[in-house]
């Protein structure tokens, strides 16, 4: 008989255990997930149930042992121990009492009168009295009672919605006292046009150079606005901001010579001759030169120096009288001036005025060989012969109205032999030559 060792023997039986354990896990599929939907709404309704019995727990359970609670009601402060659950039972039990306006809060942290007190350690429970304060605002006084512990949760409160840029004195993060002066100015929205587009602001300013000022477009320099920066904020809110520089700059002026006349025995009559050349003068002027936004608007002269002085133009119109003949139309004539005029003609009935004048002004009947010229070369020039082309001899014998800014000469007819004229013609001055030549005519 074979004997074998113990430790061989457990080692063999070890190995066939485990080789039917690995046979046996391969025999078996792995168990698969339920996948019944009744038994998933079972397990998430108990779930549910779970979920609601701990909420309902934690809202019932309230501490049934005292609790140290400090109580501060405005300067005053104690300290109890009470087994209250709620802000209301523990205040009852006190006998303090809240106003309508009074709030709560429970470890700094608003609290409702009947709102639970949750945990059992100590607690600080602080009573605000609302005080009476009065505000001033754009619409008249009025008088708040508030609880709150600052300026801006008052007005909130109050239902005003609060900007930046607000004007509120005091300050929104000051203190509430009782019977304190609060004065509120709603800001206004603004547009504000400039050269560079418009800007959208709001603004509690009373004027509307404060109001720029605050949005960062202040006035500077001459610049203006429209309304003016002293004028209250506009109902419509619109503003229009003009930026306006000024440079001065120098300009150099022409002064324009003037012409001087002097007779001159070395030109001939009705002959002009330049003596002396004139020169121009030249000043110097400061302008001030004005803009608005960019833009010329203006130009002033502030102060003109002269640098140079003009020298007049000397001109010698001629004196020199010269007897000259000439065939005209076949007609030979002499004669010591010739003027190119502009010819018209008459008669009595025919001289453009209320009625028929049958004498000129040197008293000669209207006719022809009278000729008519304005009155100032008639003055000069009266019982002067001439000689017309085309009209034959004449002298100077009345007074007409002449063409204004044109050398004129009207030729008498009576009213049979009448003849239109309306050019230009030469008009001989025939000879003798007067004792007074009138050297000059206008």
């Amino acid at each position: 008989m074979k004997v074998v060792n113990p430790s061989k023997r457990r080692a063999a039986w070890n190995v066939r255990a485990k080789s039917n354990e690995l046979r046996h896990q391969e025999m078996i599929p792995p168990r698969k997930a339920p996948t019944n939907r009744r038994n998933r709404h079972r397990i998430e309704w108990l779930l549910c149930l779970l979920v609601a019995v701990q909420i309902v727990f934690l809202n019932n359970c309230q501490a049934t042992g005292p609790r140290p609670v400090t109580l501060i009601d405005g300067e005053s402060q104690q300290i109890i121990t009470t087994e209250g659950h709620t802000p209301g039972e523990i205040l009852e039990q006190t006998g303090m009492a809240l106003a309508d306006a009074d709030q709560l809060l429970l470890d700094g942290l608003p609290w409702g009168v009947d709102q639970p007190i949750p945990g059992t350690g100590p607690r600080t429970l602080q009573i605000q009295r609302a005080v009476p304060v009065t505000l001033s605002t754009p619409d008249g006084p009025r008088v708040l009672l508030t609880a709150a512990s600052t300026v801006g949760a008052a007005l909130r409160e109050a239902g005003y919605q609060l900007y930046a840029v607000d004007f509120l004195d005091p300050p929104a993060d000051s203190p509430i006292s009782p019977n304190l002066s609060l004065a509120y100015r709603p800001a206004q929205p603004l547009d504000v046009s400039t050269a560079n587009g418009s800007l959208s602001i709001r603004s509690a300013a009373t004027t509307v150079g404060a109001a720029l000022a605050q949005a960062g477009l202040a006035l500077q320099g001459m610049d203006y606005s429209l309304p003016a920066e002293t004028d209250p904020l506009p109902p419509d809110g619109l503003i229009r901001v003009v930026r306006v520089t000024e440079s001065l700059r120098l300009v150099q002026n022409t002064i324009p010579f003037t012409s001087e006349f002097i007779a001159s025995a070395e030109v001939e009559l009705d002959q002009q001759q330049i003596l002396q050349p004139g020169i121009s003068g030249l000043s110097v002027s400061r302008v001030r030169i004005r803009y608005e936004d960019g833009q010329e608007v203006s130009r002033q002269t502030e102060a003109e120096a002269t640098v140079r002085q003009p020298q007049n133009r000397v001109v010698g119109y001629g004196t020199k009288v010269t007897v000259r003949t000439a065939s005209v139309g076949g007609t030979q004539i002499e004669y010591w001036r010739a003027l190119n005029l502009f010819a018209t003609s008459y008669s009595p009935c025919r001289s453009a005025a209320d009625r028929c004048y049958h004498g000129t002004s040197s008293g000669k009947p209207v006719a022809r060989g009278v000729v008519a010229v304005k009155y100032s070369w008639y003055l000069l020039m009266q019982g002067q012969p001439v000689f017309i082309p085309g009209y034959g001899y004449a002298t100077i014998e009345d007074v007409g109205g002449g063409i204004p800014g044109t050398p004129w000469i009207d030729l008498g007819y009576s009213d049979n032999d009448w003849v239109e004229w309306g050019d230009w013609v030469t008009v001989y001055f025939l000879t003798p030559v007067p004792a007074s030549v009138p050297y000059l005519l206008d």
